[in-house]
């Protein structure tokens, strides 16, 4: 999905390091951390990051990135829940070496 959304292989790479990767906007960085807030149980949002949130997205955004965090996690509890595997269709390219 990301690929064909113009997301390329760098970019998913650094997925895993995006708070110090340049190749991420920060309204990219800042979902990212939004996802990663989210999964933390408890959730706990503060109020100084939601409104750093509200400065680059607007409310119809934020609700779309919010369900679209909230539906992620509930899809990886309930594989959890009952030992579903992953079956190999979202990977990553195989990383090229430089020479």
């Amino acid at each position: 999905m990301g690929r064909k959304a113009g997301i390329s292989d760098a970019k998913l790479f650094a997925l895993a390091d995006f708070e110090s990767s340049d190749l991420f906007t920060e309204p990219e960085k800042l979902a990212l951390r939004y996802a990663v807030i989210l999964t933390v149980t408890p959730v706990d949002v503060p109020d100084d990051f939601f409104a750093q949130l509200r400065r680059h997205f607007s409310d119809a955004q934020l609700v779309e990135l919010t369900s679209a965090i909230a539906w992620e996690n509930y899809r990886a509890r309930f594989n959890h829940a009952f030992g579903i595997e992953a079956e190999g269709f979202c990977r990553l390219p195989a990383r090229r070496v430089e020479r």
